[in-house]
């Protein structure tokens, strides 16, 4: 499913400007050396996390997105980190469980 698709189906707000990627996995974590150890490339971060370290990981295990919880929105120089390596930022209102119950409806896990 592309990104795009993903945002349409979910409600998610956009907060930078991104590279409409295929995603195929989903990848849960507020810890920057789990994402780095286990995350997979084209995966969904799904994170309550806003700091430029969660940028640096992501970019290293090739994410193509991150979903920030619970109505969080990171500040403008970790936007700006986000938008250089084309990793797309979204919000989320929904808690963690509720937002990946409905990726799992859509048949992503």
């Amino acid at each position: 499913m592309k990104i795009s698709e993903l945002v349409e189906k979910t409600g998610l707000k956009t907060i930078n400007d991104y590279k409409d990627r295929e995603v195929e996995s989903v990848y849960i974590s507020d810890m920057v050396s789990d994402i780095i150890t286990s995350a997979k490339r084209n995966s969904i971060l799904i994170t309550l996390q806003t700091h430029k370290s969660l940028i640096a990981a992501a970019n290293l295990v090739a994410a193509a997105m991150i979903v920030i919880v619970k109505g969080r929105r990171p500040n403008d120089d970790v936007v700006e980190l986000a938008t250089k390596t084309g990793i797309g930022l979204f919000t989320s209102d929904l808690d963690t469980w509720t937002f990946a119950k409905k990726l799992t409806k859509l048949g992503l896990e």
